[in-house]
């Protein structure tokens, strides 16, 4: 090739090699087996000409070779790189990944959980613990030079997506940012924003993926190809699965159809049988069987519940299911007994560990957040090293954790959402299949979806076709926000920094639509007014009568419909059984007999009536021999008796000749009746001073008597109309605009009534709020303010303080929880009285906790789990009493020992004895399975 070339153009190619060799880039690239991606040269290139870069591309495809590259770069200037991730797994993933590349000198980590080497020049940390540092000015943050943000969409996370853009906003312009995201539709949006807040910002967007992918489903004995093959970017749905769902849909087979006159032949129906005998859901050991068969695994199946999942891993083993041969299980064995050696023997009989490892050995597991943290990263090392061949999981598996798998296997396209049983979205569908297709190991990937009854395949191939979702901000201010933000930049700056988050961009955005609309309005108001001009005088205040007067002519007759209504709805209540009326209007007007007054239940003692919110709806005989229920509408007039008749104790309505014989008798009794015509009285606008007054000033006024006043008219109604219309856009935009802004100024209005601020002041309390993190930050204040925990031993602290973080998987459970009894039980009442006296606050001061802002009420169910953990009672009695999980209880203590540490830091220093009993709280609930940890 370079043969073709001038020798000007091999001296300039050789120059440019030369250039590029002396690049970091180029050093860095020699790390690597494997060529990188044009995406990820391009972003590293961006990286080391010194901007921001925002990466959005699928999962596997290897976008975490930028935050790589930021590392390298870091500790080639001499600088820190903090590198920041949603979930502790993904961290300690993360910092064992950096380590075995860079050093264990080089690299430390930090979470909730772990603090190791935190000094280092690269620290890997969950984003949580990178906005404490933030807040509290930590010494950390000096020589600072990147950023990574692993999982950036987690800015969408309904309960923690704030976090991220705090870290954004406030860290120190010098940082450069690097922004790892999913695809996602609106990553140049999200790109201008970070654009607006950290300077030049390089937005990377790659739709490829590294491993393609392929869609099927299984049905039977068959997987079917969701995609027909063929060219282009619209892919046809399968026509068999088309026919398989149409012809499910259609059961041309009843056997009730032969009592519809209907004749089956005996052939159509064997033809039936056995097409539907190719069409089931295969059981989860038959799906493994088969893609074993097909060389599709290693595979994760998704189900939507932790149970399914350990009931699967059960299934599969009394099926006989062997993944593993000898070899394999001995090393499985291996592993598992290294991993587990510090779990006491004891624990692991509770822990179900027996049973674990024999799945393991055989090359199966489940993983889902109710499994020991130890267990969970057990299965996720054996599945990497390809030891574990079948892992069945919930949806937690997807975010992030790196566990590549050649298929995906999908039972159903529903999920419960902790309040309903919801489709999946298109997001989530390219989260979950994005497992499928490991790089450098398979040629494709498969995402496989079982056969479901009622299965839309179209629905699926718009779900597998929708590869981007939007990024939503989930901001909102807090509490122990508004107080850092207050002590660290007054109210005013506070504010100004807030209305630069991605929430308050996305709804400016929203906006501009609008405020073009309005422009757009405005012009065309002018329009009109120039066409409703008249020579003669003022039209704008000729037609603001006539709109005044239409108004009132409306607002009358509207009054005498209502009066009309509520007078006939009244004679209605008065009719009995055996009253002959004349229906006024309708389909059924004319004679007919009452059978029952139709009066709502209660309005009449005994009268069982007929249940209805309309008023009375009598059922009556017709003339015409027909029993109707009328309604309201058929009595625009109020309607009286003109006759009685009685009504005989055999009379059956369903019966034909009953019906005939009271309708003749009726004729025969009243038929001769001419019903008296209800005369209309006086219309209240003849009457109304206010229409006599400004029928008299439009009269009189210059524009009434222009020959070209109906034209003008005309053009004033558009006017109004699109005022109106104008008007109502405005409140739109005006709803829209500054509204995080607004939000910050209600909880500082609070905070200052309750004495944590006093303008741009922090108070003793309010700096006590400020080293304070979490959903119930202000209720954790006011209990330490008023001395709630004051007296109480560790153990006893630890059940009050986990009712701050506990939140119930279900809400509502019908049983009352088991609490401590003594101080506990006052304590724990004391906190929701404070809670209520919270709650009350929030509502003065327009607070809503429904758009994610304010204090939810204290969970109680979880104080006595922490309370016989912190007193020493043993794992299996704990388990027994509070049947949980042991995953969630390890979980849920962490948390508590988490709030713990907060509050031995913000506990007063003297005069208290909470602090001190904070921390031997955290000393005695880290034992056991909760202090096993397996970094560090």
């Amino acid at each position: 090739m370079t043969e073709d070339l001038s020798p000007a153009e091999r001296y300039a190619a050789a120059r440019e090699r030369a250039v590029e060799q002396a690049t970091a880039l180029a050093a860095f690239r020699e790390m690597y087996e494997f060529g990188l991606d044009p995406f990820q040269i391009e972003a590293c290139q961006a990286l080391e000409a010194g901007k921001g870069v925002l990466v959005a591309a699928p999962t596997g495809s290897g976008k975490t070779i930028v935050g790589e590259f930021a590392v390298h770069l870091a500790l080639e200037q001499g600088k820190k790189c903090f590198y920041t991730t949603p979930i502790k797994a993904l961290s300690n993933q993360k910092y064992a990944d950096l380590s075995k590349r860079y050093g264990a000198d080089k690299v430390g980590l930090l979470t909730g959980d772990n603090s190791v080497n935190s000094d280092a020049p690269v620290v890997v940390m969950t984003t949580e613990v990178l906005r404490n540092m933030l807040y509290s000015g930590s010494q950390s943050l000096l020589n600072l030079g990147y950023v990574v943000m692993d999982e950036v969409h987690y800015l969408s996370d309904r309960f923690r997506g704030a976090v991220w853009e705090e870290v954004i906003i406030h860290l120190q312009e010098s940082v450069t940012l690097v922004s790892l995201s999913a695809t996602v539709s609106n990553a140049e949006e999200f790109g201008d924003w970070l654009d607006t807040v950290r300077g030049d910002t390089q937005v990377i967007v790659s739709e490829h993926r590294p491993v393609p992918l392929f869609q099927h489903v299984l049905a039977g004995r068959r997987m079917y190809d969701l995609f027909e093959e063929g060219e282009g970017q619209r892919k046809a749905v399968n026509p068999d699965l088309t026919r398989m769902a149409r012809m499910e849909a259609s059961r041309s087979y009843n056997p009730r159809d032969r009592r519809k006159g209907k004749m089956v032949r005996e052939a159509d129906r064997e033809r039936e049988r056995r097409q539907r005998s190719r069409i089931w859901t295969p059981g989860r050991p038959e799906v493994i069987d088969r893609l074993d068969s097909e060389g599709l695994l290693p595979a994760i199946t998704f189900i939507f519940s932790r149970a399914a999942c350990e009931a699967a891993v059960q299934q599969c083993l009394h099926a006989g299911l062997r993944l593993n041969d000898e070899d394999a299980r001995a090393q499985v064995r291996e592993i598992v007994e290294e991993r587990t050696a510090a779990i006491p023997d004891e624990d692991l009989h509770v822990l179900g560990y027996y049973e674990w490892l024999e799945g393991l050995e055989r090359g199966i597991a489940a993983h889902h957040a109710g499994m020991l943290p130890t267990f969970k990263e057990v299965v996720e090392e054996l599945f990497v090293r390809g030891l574990v061949r079948a892992v069945f999981a919930t949806e937690t598996l997807a975010l992030g954790i790196n566990m590549p798998a050649r298929s995906v296997v999908l039972e159903k396209l529903v999920k419960w959402n902790g309040e309903q049983h919801a489709d999946i979205t298109p997001g989530e569908y390219t989260q979950l299949t994005g497992r499928a297709g490991r790089r450098g190991i398979d040629v494709e990937g498969h995402a496989v979806v079982l056969w479901q009854r009622a299965m839309s395949p179209e629905h699926l191939a718009g779900l597998a076709g929708t590869r981007t979702y939007p990024l939503r901000s989930s901001f909102k201010p807090s509490y122990n926000m508004a107080v850092n933000l207050v002590e660290q930049f007054g109210r005013h700056r506070s504010r100004e920094l807030l209305e630069t988050s991605f929430a308050q961009f996305q709804a400016d955005k929203s906006v501009v639509g609008i405020s073009r609309q309005v422009q757009k309005n405005e012009e065309g108001l002018e329009g009109y007014k120039a066409s409703m001009t008249c020579h003669l005088g003022d039209f704008d205040e000729y037609a603001r009568l006539r709109r005044e007067l239409k108004d009132r002519e409306t607002e009358l007759a509207k009054q005498g419909a209502n009066q009309r209504r509520v007078a006939a709805a009244a004679a209605l209540e008065k009719l009995k059984p055996g009253d002959v009326i004349h229906v006024p209007t309708g389909k059924y007007a004319g004679l007919a007999l009452v059978l029952d007054p139709g009066i709502p239940a209660g309005r009449v003692n005994g009268h069982r009536g007929f249940e209805h919110q309309d008023g009375p709806r009598p059922l009556v005989l017709t003339a015409e021999r027909q029993v109707k229920r009328l309604a309201s509408m058929d009595f625009p007039v109020p309607v009286e008796a003109l006759e009685r008749m009685r009504i005989p104790k055999s009379f059956n309505a369903r019966s034909p000749q009953s019906r005939r014989d009271l309708a003749s008798a009726l004729r025969t009794k009243a038929g001769h009746i001419v019903p008296e015509r209800h005369r209309k009285g006086r219309a209240a606008a003849a009457d109304d001073q206010e229409i006599a007054r400004l029928r008299t000033e439009l009269r009189a006024h210059p524009c009434h008597g222009c020959d070209e006043r109906e034209d003008h008219a005309r053009w004033a109604e558009r006017y109004y109309r699109l005022r109106r219309d104008t008007v109502q856009l405005e409140r739109r935009i005006e709803g829209r605009t500054n509204t995080i802004a607004r939000t910050f100024d209600r909880i500082v209005a609070l905070l200052t009534e309750m004495d944590y601020l006093r303008g741009d002041e922090v108070t003793e309390h309010g700096k006590r709020l400020a080293r304070l993190y979490g959903e119930l930050d202000l209720l954790a204040s006011e209990c330490l303010r008023e001395g709630v925990w004051e007296g109480l031993s560790p153990a006893e602290l630890a059940a009050c303080v986990s009712a701050l973080v506990f939140e119930a998987r279900m809400a509502d459970d019908a049983l009352a929880p088991k609490l401590p009894s003594g101080k506990v039980k006052a304590s724990l009442g004391e906190m929701v009285r404070i809670w209520g006296r919270l709650d009350a606050l929030e509502e003065e001061f327009k607070i809503n906790q429904a758009e994610g802002v304010g204090q939810r009420e204290p969970d109680l169910g979880f104080a006595w789990a922490a309370y016989m953990w912190a007193s020493d009672k043993g794992l299996d009695e704990v388990l027994r009493e509070i049947d949980m999980p042991a995953g969630d209880f390890v979980r849920w203590c962490k948390q508590v020992i988490d709030v713990l540490g907060q509050i031995s830091a913000a506990a007063p220093r003297e005069g208290s004895t909470v602090g001190k009993n904070a921390r031997k709280a955290v000393d005695q609930l880290l034992r056991g399975v909760v202090a096993y940890s397996s970094v560090g």
